[in-house]
């Protein structure tokens, strides 16, 4: 006899890449770097505009100018962190920047941190981190609802939040088995899909992270620019 014919091996595939995501490790930590994303992000915004505004107005004394380099140097640290962070939950074996300031005098420092490109991306990342850690957590937010309609058979009657429209709660009531039965596919068809677009935005997570605070260890990095970073998409 022949092999098994190839549409039962493409269907195989087609229910792996749909459902495979609910066992593998990475798609949790991708959840957890965007949960994550929004508190971070918030701190770093305000950090980053306080810095700056008060640096800018206080500008006409030294002092000004303190603030603003302070803030810089800042967003090195904050960067460095980020990294650790893209590295423990993304997958990504993120290195130090070459560009780094060398040790040295006070003015070498300030001038190697000043001139070095990645001191610029790193600002770009810790500024952007904000809007992009309010898009995770509207998907966590949604994701947690959607999990919550799995285990209604087990706690009805009650009622689930999608959020809010023009200031309204988007509730869903469920006061009887039936509707609670039909919760659950309802809820597996809404987690499935929440954890791809999750998986989805940790993916572009993962290319800002590598554009704005990298470069990638040596395994990892293009030949010639024509080649992609390895590492573990979800």
């Amino acid at each position: 006899m022949g092999n098994i014919p190839g549409p039962i091996s493409a269907s195989d595939s087609v229910v792996r890449s749909v459902f495979g995501i609910v066992l593998e490790a990475q798609t949790y930590k991708n959840v957890v770097y965007l949960l994550l994303a929004f508190p971070l992000g918030f701190v770093y915004a305000m950090f980053v505009w306080f810095g700056f505004i008060f640096g800018l107005v206080l500008s006409v004394v030294v002092v000004g100018f303190g603030i603003l380099l302070a803030t810089v140097f800042g967003t090195r640290l904050l960067a460095r962190f980020e990294r650790w962070l893209a590295n423990a939950l993304l997958s990504l074996e993120l290195r130090a920047p070459s560009d780094r300031p060398q040790s040295g005098g006070l003015w070498e420092t300030t001038k190697g941190m000043v001139d070095a490109p990645s001191t610029w991306r790193n600002l770009g990342f810790v500024t952007l981190k904000f809007w992009f850690g309010f898009v995770g957590f509207l998907l966590v937010a949604f994701l947690v609802s959607s999990i919550e309609l799995l285990f209604t058979p087990l706690r009805y009657p009650t009622a689930v939040e999608f959020g809010t429209v023009n200031d309204q709660p988007v509730v869903w009531t469920i006061e009887t088995l039936p509707e609670a039965l039909v919760a659950v596919p309802v809820g597996v068809l809404a987690t499935l899909v929440l954890l791809h677009v999750s998986n989805g935005v940790a993916y572009v997570a993962k290319r800002k992270a590598i554009a704005l605070l990298g470069p990638v260890a040596s395994s990892e990095e293009p030949d010639n620019g024509s080649e992609e970073p390895h590492e573990s998409a979800h």
